[in-house]
């Protein structure tokens, strides 16, 4: 009853959860059972119904807990996903991975509620749910305008392990003819829940079989079945003939069916055709074909491979030489009169921009008719999707390269080729397989392939081939140098520097053995990697501090990591998300974006240019095509997506000319115009539309800076030798045309696209001005048409003006472009820093970098308005190398705008005024000054700082100064790449004030191949990692920086070993005055990484200053004492905890996110915890939300140390200063054990703390739990 009465002042939520836990001390599960139905218990989105039982597999029985004894309990709550992503997903296996044994072997039931305590069904909410598998809710199942809530479950397992299964269905009726009877059964077996089953032990009470009577019901009435076809007639030719068809009775049984079974009509045939040809003689091209079968005739259509009717195609009988017979009409259809086809004759047809199809002819019997239809695909060029591998072997070794690209029609012809040289012997091959035996060393380089169609050529990336001498190494046993910050209380070095070198591995190819296949699939392969590690004391702070270090790296299996790129997709004009729009790879569709926008891409292996397109189910905004980049090396990479909206449409008359300006907005002269003529619209079939149309044409105009996000692909194109190259753009648009009343989409063709030549400022462009369309596939621009000049103008403004004129079909494709290609080409080299000291071993990796390319006015002065490409790439170990337009003319002909993102929080550029420092700039004069570097903020202080803009100056191969970077001529990629970090480059850097991580096991989290596995790991899963956040709120008028240490705390194998270290500064809170939050990251409790026996961390955390606790959170400090052993509380200056095994949530001030990203998992933590809920996100402290513990901390007397300065320089001192504090205060009820922040050890003598004797765990030394 106490227990009872204590709940009446527990907050609704929480008391409900210790109901549930009084009720399973009671043994009431059963009545817990009842209440509420299970998830499982009815079929997926049947929630409320009376759904049949569902099952994740059929051969696994659920038990029946009613036929047991001691019945079952549920496991408490877990909760390891959020719902990002594609959805929800609580699966069992990584449940088992965090909790262990904590969910028995075999589960009987799952139950899940939302973390605001609703079940699904309360929710109208799909969700899949089995005990076998765990929980799933997908974004893109609910109902239009809803997203998966964030759910917990939990588990029901059984307290006896013998159990009848559940009755299975009953059998089919033993007589099954209509008017008898017979009998039918169900059968139920014993089972046990462990695994194997005791056989001995088996002994349920009660039947195991069920017989009933059954019927099969009456006999239903004689029937006929429906006619069948005429058969063919009695007479191929001549006089006339019979056909018959049929029916059956759809019943032996008497009484028979009424009526006749059979029916016998006249047919007529055609006449005999005597000594007619059977097929045409071929003709001379245009002429028509001899009536040589008079009364026949042959019919068709042709379509494109949407189904569209397509006019003007030329239609052939095929033959040696095959004869032109007829053209199809506006409605894609076709006839040819006095034709005997053959039974194997084909037809052909070809048109301009289509591949040619082939269709049999159908011959109808007796009518003298024939039939065929073909479909044309429209020519694409082709596009690599396997490119070939790097490899490295022994000299004597083979190796084959593979590369395949698809187009339409599909390429048959392979070219390879070493160091750009081609191969004797391999030109035309049907295969892209290269297959080298018994390398020598000389046949070491470079190699890739070339395939070609009549659509066009596409060369593949390069593959490097490493040829070793036998016997050589690869993989050097002496590790190389990598440098990490100790904490600051550590001493500096003789050099004065704080850094220790721990050395690593390079994920570098090793030769595979003799045996290692060497095909075309993906060969997983040896690489460079950690051999042994070395536990390493360092000196600090007067105690020592742990850390492990690379001591020998040898070969061993390659790391598969996942490589994914995560984002949100938003409108460009209001933010607002993309909500369950459809997201394609090429043609195929892979997924839904969230409620949120935000969307999970996992690239497929071997893919070097992942282009994506964004569709918006409502046709609210244009469709995007995207070539997102990826980190090949994997992890994740985050991404803002941005959609234009579709322009109002307007209303046009279909029967008269039109007109549709061209980025006529903002008051500026229009590019150019879209001019229709009367009769252009054409409905799918060919007919042609003169009603109303309702015409939408969404122009990208680059005259417009902030377009560029929302532009489409990279604006690349594959020339007539295969390589991509880049297109300079003067405008994007697309098109959208429907039926005024009905909204069926329409065609237009053929129609004008009129480029005003006032607005190409480079006089050179006019003559390489071209008209494209995007393949959505390949992410490519495909040439349409030339813009060539027209005679005369149109007056306006009193102006005559000057057009560029072309002609376009508005088919399938419905995005075009007016773009010029462009061979004035540079890489720009860029770095990416964890802090402004730019040290060369913080570099940070997965870095996004942008580069616009700004368009030059007449005369070459830089024009910012304006802009004419866009690249993006991501940072590695040595930074990355953008594309950029450049000039050797002059410095200021090309401007760029670069711009960098780490997981959607933008990066800072290093300053411009009101000095230029070329030593933070990266870049030495003087050419820096040609450059003319300037950040965004370089003329307003009140702009961002996150941009820069440079003058892309093509550096003169006969000044020394100009050799070393940042920019490199298009030739030079590979010296751009593997550019020493002393050469030129250009700097962004992460602005993190006082914060600091170290780890025992280092690791990058930049580079998922660095991890290794170590007990003492911060991360124990490399493919998954689960951050922890803690959120302390300090009452004070600074801001403070708070420590996370942490510890083993129950794993045998850790218990007080030194995992690692985070320091993190406060953030006031502009609400509440005198008040600031802190979000500390601790080591999350859970599996180690050999996943045999999970380790609860032991977290201290300690504010900095003169500080006291003065309040745990309620529900924390409850859960802590209901899962012991509890961590020491003793001293008001600090907090210690057990992590929980669970996942809380913000009720407890625990923050918990799972990713496949380290970093985005840490960024989504934060967000949560910064707003102090579990699914928001803010950068706007709310120290009063959601909070685990309070410190008050007061100003010091000027010269006196605080209690965290003190335990770091003078332990003892400090330790005598508590124990003379701590008589005043009701918590400090015993000494205390006072930790050395570097050791972990006990920094002095301290008394034993007493314990109640139902705590007490008899022969355990103090201070291990």
């Amino acid at each position: 009853m106490a227990r009872m009465a204590q709940l009446a002042h527990v907050a609704p939520m929480a008391r409900l959860a210790q109901l549930l836990v009084v009720l399973e001390m009671l043994g009431a599960s059963y009545a817990a059972r009842v209440a509420e139905p299970l998830e499982n218990e009815l079929e997926p989105g049947k929630a409320g119904t009376g759904g049949k039982p569902w099952k994740a597999t059929l051969d696994l029985e659920e038990l029946d807990l009613g036929t047991a004894g001691k019945g079952a309990a549920w496991t408490s709550w877990f909760n390891i996903d959020h719902p990002g992503g594609d959805g929800d997903h609580e699966s069992l296996a990584a449940i088992r991975f965090y909790y262990g044994d904590r969910v028995c072997a075999r589960p009987v039931a799952i139950q899940a509620r939302s973390t605001e305590w609703h079940l699904p069904e309360a929710l109208g909410q799909v969700v899949h749910a089995s005990p076998e598998r765990g929980f799933r809710c997908l974004h893109r199942e609910q109902p239009a305008g809803t997203a998966c809530a964030n759910y917990h479950v939990r588990f029901l397992c059984p307290l006896d392990h013998v159990y009848w299964s559940h009755w299975s269905p009953w059998s089919p009726c033993s007589r099954s003819a209509c008017g008898t009877r017979g009998t039918q059964s169900r059968s139920r077996r014993c089972g046990s829940t462990r695994s194997p089953a005791p056989l001995r032990e088996l002994r349920c009470r009660g039947k195991a079989t069920e017989r009933r009577p059954c019927s099969a019901g009456p006999c239903p009435e004689p029937t006929w079945t429906e006619w069948g076809a005429w058969g063919p007639c009695s007479r191929s030719c001549g006089r006339s003939g019979t056909r018959v068809r049929r029916r059956s009775c759809r019943t032996a049984k008497n009484p028979p069916c009424p009526g006749r079974a059979t029916e016998v009509q006249k047919c007529r045939p055609p006449p005999c055709p005597g000594n007619a040809p059977s097929a045409v003689p071929p003709l001379p091209t245009g002429s028509e074909p001899p009536a040589g079968c008079p009364g026949h005739t042959l019919w068709g259509t042709v379509v494109t491979a949407a189904g569209v009717a397509l006019p003007g195609a030329r239609v052939y009988l095929e033959g040696h030489p095959p004869v032109l017979l007829a053209h199809s009409d506006a409605r894609g259809r076709f006839s040819a009169s006095g034709l005997c086809p053959g039974p194997a004759a084909n037809i052909s047809a070809h048109r301009d921009g289509f591949a040619p199809g082939l269709a049999p002819i159908t011959v109808t019997n007796g009518s003298g008719v024939a039939e065929a239809h073909l479909r044309l695909h429209r020519l694409e060029k082709p596009h690599m999707v396997l490119q070939p591998a790097a490899r490295v072997r022994e000299a004597g070794q083979d190796v084959t390269f593979c590369c395949k690209a698809s187009g339409t029609p599909a390429p048959q012809k392979y070219y390879w080729y070493h160091n750009g040289t081609l191969l004797e012997g391999t030109a035309e091959r049907s295969s892209g397989r290269l297959a080298l035996r018994g390398l020598a060393p000389e046949q070491a380089g470079t190699y890739h392939c070339k395939a070609s169609s009549e659509a066009g050529a596409i060369r593949s990336a390069p593959a490097q081939l490493t040829v070793l001498a036998q016997g050589q190494q690869s993989c050097r046993a002496e590790p190389e140098p990598s440098l990490v910050e100790l904490p600051s209380e550590c001493p500096q070095d003789a050099s004065g520097s704080r850094y220790y070198n721990v050395g690593r591995c390079p994920a570098s190819p090793c030769p595979g053995g003799p045996t290692e296949p060497s095909g075309c699939g993906g060969e997983s392969g040896l690489c460079c990697g950690v051999r042994r590690m070395e536990l390493r004391q360092v000196p600090c702070a007067g105690s020592m501090l742990p850390l492990k270090v690379v001591a020998e790296c040898g070969c061993g299996p390659c790391a598969q990591p996942r490589v994914l790129v995560q984002g949100r997709v938003t409108a460009a004009d209001t933010g607002e998300p993309l909500r369950f729009g459809h997201i394609f790879l090429g043609g195929r569709k892979v997924g839904f974006t969230s409620y949120q926008g935000s969307f999970t891409i996992e690239v497929p292996p071997d893919t070097q240019r992942l282009v994506t397109r964004f569709v918006d189910g409502q046709q609210r905004l244009v469709d995007a095509v995207k070539v997102l980049p990826f980190d090949p090396r994997g992890g994740a990479v985050y991404q803002e997506v941005k959609m234009l909206r579709k322009k109002e449409p307007v209303e046009l008359d279909g029967g008269r000319n039109n007109a549709i300006p061209l980025g006529e907005a903002g008051g500026r002269e229009p590019v150019g115009e879209l001019v229709l003529p009367a009769g252009a619209f054409l409905r799918p079939s060919g007919e042609v539309f003169n009603g109303t149309v309702k015409a939408s044409v969404t122009f990208v105009d680059p005259r417009d800076v902030g377009t560029a996000s929302a532009a489409s692909s990279d604006l690349s194109f594959a020339n007539a030798e295969g390589e991509i190259v880049p297109l300079r753009t003067y405008g994007m648009f697309a098109v959208d045309f429907r039926e005024g009343e009905s909204g069926t989409a329409l065609q237009a063709g053929p129609v004008q696209v009129r480029m005003d030549a006032g607005q190409v400022w480079m006089a050179e462009h006019l003559q390489k001005m071209k008209l494209w369309s995007l393949n959505p596939e390949s992410g490519l621009w495909e040439e349409e048409a030339e813009l060539r000049p027209a005679g005369g103008g149109r007056r306006r403004r009193r102006e005559e003006r000057t057009f560029l004129v072309g002609n376009l079909e508005i088919r399938e494709r419905r995005l075009f472009n007016l773009d010029v290609p462009e061979d004035r080409r540079c890489f720009v080299k860029v770095r990416a820093y964890s802090n402004e000291k730019f040290n060369p071993y913080e570099q940070l990796e997965g870095v996004v970098v942008s580069l616009i390319n700004l368009e030059p006015q007449p005369g070459f002065p830089s024009n910012p308005r304006a802009w004419g490409r866009f690249d993006s790439a991501v940072t590695g170990p040595n930074g990355a190398c953008l594309p950029a337009f450049c000039d050797a003319r002059r410095p200021d002909a090309y401007t760029a705008l670069v711009t960098a993102t780490l997981g959607g929080e933008e990066l800072e550029a290093v300053a411009s005024s009101p000095k230029l420092n070329p030593n933070a700039v990266g870049v030495a004069q003087p050419y820096l000054n040609k450059l003319g570097y300037r950040r965004s903020d370089h003329e307003d202080p009140a702009l961002k700082k996150t941009a820069f803009q440079i003058n892309v100056a093509k550096p003169d191969p006969n000044n020394v100064d100009e050799n070393n970077g940042p920019v490199y001529s298009y030739r030079s990629l590979r010296e751009c790449e593997e550019a020493p970090v002393s050469a030129n480059h250009l700097r962004f850097y992460r602005v993190e004030v006082d914060k600091y991580e170290y780890n025992v096991v280092p690791f990058k989290e930049s580079d998922v191949t660095s991890w290794t596995g170590d007990y003492l790991a911060w991360w124990p899963n490399p493919q998954e990692f689960r951050a922890c956040y803690i959120k302390v709120q300090l009452q004070g008028p600074q801001e403070y920086m708070v420590r996370s240490r942490n510890v083993g705390g129950s794993h045998p194998r850790t218990r007080g070993q030194l995992y690692g270290l985070r320091d993190s500064r406060s953030v006031r809170d502009p609400l509440l005055d005198g008040t600031s939050g802190a979000c500390v990251e601790f080591k999350c409790g859970g599996m180690l990484f050999d996943q045999s026996l999970a380790d609860r961390t032991l977290v201290s955390i300690v504010p900095q200053g003169s500080c006291r606790r003065t309040a745990i959170n309620g529900l924390l400090r409850d859960y802590l004492s209901r899962h012991p052993p509890l961590a020491d509380n003793n001293h008001t200056g600090a907090f210690s905890m057990l992590a929980p095994l669970d996942p809380l949530g913000h009720n407890y001030g625990i923050y918990t996110v799972t990713d496949q990203n380290p970093r985005l998992a840490k960024e989504i933590a934060i967000g949560r915890c910064f707003a102090g809920t579990s699914d928001g996100f803010s950068r706007e402290m709310r120290a009063g939300q959601g909070t685990a513990v309070t410190f008050e901390c007061q100003e010091r007397p000027a010269g006196r140390e605080s209690l965290f300065q003190r335990l770091l320089s003078s332990p003892a001192e400090a330790l005598a200063d508590i124990r003379r504090e701590m008589g005043s205060s009701e918590l400090r009820r015993a000494p205390p054990e006072v930790m050395d922040f570097a050791s972990g050890a006990p920094s002095g003598p301290a008394g034993t703390r007493r314990t109640p004797s139902s705590q007490r765990r008899p022969g355990r030394p103090r201070g291990q739990p």
